[in-house]
């Protein structure tokens, strides 16, 4: 076989390779999301072969901050519904493409190990002197950072409980300070202490919806999207009933 002939299939074959690679589409999701949003992709990839998944996790507020400047995502899935207003208000987003897709749930949760009865003491718990570290996402930028810290101004204890607060980066890192024996407690997001890992390991407290602002989180497709049509195909999916009821299981409500 010719040099030509062989550089000539080479490239049919590379061309071929490339036509089956599945299309990537790049998530920026809030933290919250981590275990839920696998499950969401799983479902959506047996629909879907040919999109391959990239999520990316994180606070929304500083997701916020990257997409201001052109961050390469397609689809960003934040905490907080306010942060895709705001990027559509500066014309950063697909038109027409933001949207809500759950309401947050903030609980006071520890490991089984801590021997802390969260469910019967509820947030009288913080005040014991066995807890020393309380975790909580940074509010700066983290919507359930601002959650937790206004559930403690209107439950009357913040006061007496500020100087145990520890902070993550974002929802997912607090969590990790409880589960790790870093804190004894945390107020986290209630999707994830229903992931396969810590359902069963922990004890929780749901607090009252009356005590922090309404955590309404939504999403948007980017004005720079690489892969705009596996985004709103995603997008479809996380809203009709199987997507809705995957993040049901995880805590999340559609109301």
């Amino acid at each position: 076989m010719s040099l030509i002939r062989i550089t000539l299939v080479a490239a049919a074959l590379l061309s071929a390779a490339c036509a089956r690679r599945p299309v990537p589409l790049r998530i920026a999701a809030a933290a919250d999301l981590r275990y839920a949003l696998d499950d969401v992709t799983k479902a959506f990839r047996q629909r879907n072969g040919d999109v391959a998944i990239e999520p990316a996790y994180g606070s929304s507020g500083t997701f916020y901050a990257e997409l201001l400047n052109h961050a390469p995502f397609d689809l960003y899935l934040s905490a907080d519904l306010e942060y895709p207003r705001k990027l559509a208000a500066q014309g950063l987003i697909q038109p027409g493409s933001e949207f809500t897709y759950a309401v947050g749930r903030i609980v006071l949760w520890t490991g089984r190990a801590s021997g802390i009865d969260v469910e019967r003491l509820q947030i009288g718990a913080l005040s014991l002197p066995a807890v020393h570290h309380i975790a909580i996402a940074n509010p700066r930028h983290a919507p359930y950072g601002r959650a937790a810290e206004a559930a403690l101004h209107s439950l009357g204890v913040y006061d007496a409980v500020k100087d145990k607060l520890v902070m993550g980066e974002n929802i997912s890192q607090a969590f990790q300070l409880v589960a790790s024996g870093a804190a004894e407690v945390g107020i986290v997001a209630l999707s994830l202490t229903q992931a396969p890992g810590a359902a069963g390991h922990g004890r929780y407290w749901v607090v009252s919806q009356d005590a922090y602002p309404r955590l309404e989180q939504g999403g948007c497709i980017l004005q720079w999207a690489r892969n705009p049509a596996a985004a709103q195909a995603f997008r479809a999916f996380l809203l009709a009933p199987e997507g809705r009821a995957i993040l049901k299981r995880y805590g999340f409500s559609g109301d």
